[in-house]
């Protein structure tokens, strides 16, 4: 997920271990550059190669780009068909649903048709009509998105509904390769998908991996440093991905409040276990206020950390 620059991710690393190597592989997938990096002492491309393509089957199933996708082909049938679908498919929906009830629909997949109108209105750079952003909004709503966990299928309960996993995909995504290169023998790795990274065991002789946050707008801010291992970073916000329509700043993430994009000035990095919940987490902190988005860190099950960046007055929170 953009909106943060990662400035480094200090991986120059001379290894105390001389045999483990670092290598690194680099390919376009879900609309971004995913980057594996490896220590390790055995040769990694094969590895590599079962990483990405792991990568590729979750975009073919949860692009809402790709008319031929899972997901695509869920959004097609008619309202109040209950759908099977593939466990991974079933599994990011309901962590979805989970999250959006907690967050009273900060955090919405079941946004898709207010997204799409974004996407359009942003491409136009003029707002969307009254008449078009009601439609969308009639059209979207948590509440009508059952899952099933005993058969295993998916019902869209309203005409025109449409999901959008882009909030928490990318993060899955990153989970996925990590677990495949440890299990297949290269626990000493990174992923990472723009503005999200999947850590596993550290480098050779180091605590961890060195992630350098660099605040969006001013070059010349202090930077966060980070030390992490088996642990997820995301980030999100407009440092990259935003819009000026009438004079005002637009996010490419849209405020389920109002069907248009955030326009209050923030990034939010979530450090968590895992990098579903980190991508997540971080889109649904960037709708919440800096209150709120403290107590839903604060009430997770599992230990996660929360900083937010914000311009216009500048500020720095973190916690814990």
């Amino acid at each position: 997920m953009p909106g943060w620059k990662f400035a480094a991710v200090a991986l120059a690393l001379l290894a105390s271990s001389l045999a483990q190597e670092r290598r690194e592989f680099v390919e376009p997938h879900m609309g971004t550059l995913f980057r594996l990096v490896v220590y390790s002492q055995a040769p990694a491309d094969s590895a590599a190669r079962a990483a990405f393509d792991r990568i590729a089957e979750l975009d073919r199933t949860f692009s809402d780009y790709n008319e031929a996708s899972e997901l695509s082909r869920l959004c097609r049938q008619p309202s109040g068909t209950p759908t099977p679908v593939s466990a991974d498919l079933f599994a990011i929906l309901q962590i979805s649903q989970d999250l959006a009830a907690k967050t009273h629909g900060a955090f919405d997949v079941t946004l898709g048709p207010l997204t799409r109108l974004w996407r359009e209105s942003r491409r136009a750079r003029a707002l969307p009509s009254a008449d078009a952003l009601a439609s969308a909004r009639r059209a979207a709503g948590f509440a009508h998105l059952h899952l099933d966990p005993s058969r295993q299928t998916a019902t869209l309960l309203r005409p025109g509904m449409a999901l959008d996993l882009g909030g928490i995909a990318k993060g899955y995504a990153a989970d996925a390769a990590l677990d495949l290169l440890t299990r297949l023998g290269f626990p000493a790795a990174m992923v990472s998908a723009s503005g999200d990274l999947a850590l596993g065991d550290p480098p050779p002789g180091k605590r961890g991996w060195s992630i350098e946050l660099a605040p969006f707008g001013d070059a010349t801010a202090t930077r966060t440093t980070l030390v992490l291992a088996d642990a997820a970073v995301s980030t999100s916000g407009d440092a990259e991905q935003f819009v000026e329509i009438g004079g005002v700043r637009f996010s490419h993430i849209v405020d389920p409040a109002t069907g248009l994009g955030l326009t209050r000035p923030v990034a939010v990095t979530v450090v968590a276990r895992r990098a579903t919940v980190a991508d997540s987490l971080a889109t649904a902190c960037s709708v919440l206020d800096p209150v709120a988005a403290q107590r839903l860190t604060d009430a997770s099950p599992e230990p996660v950390r929360l900083i937010v960046h914000r311009r216009d007055p500048v500020a720095l929170l973190t916690s814990p």
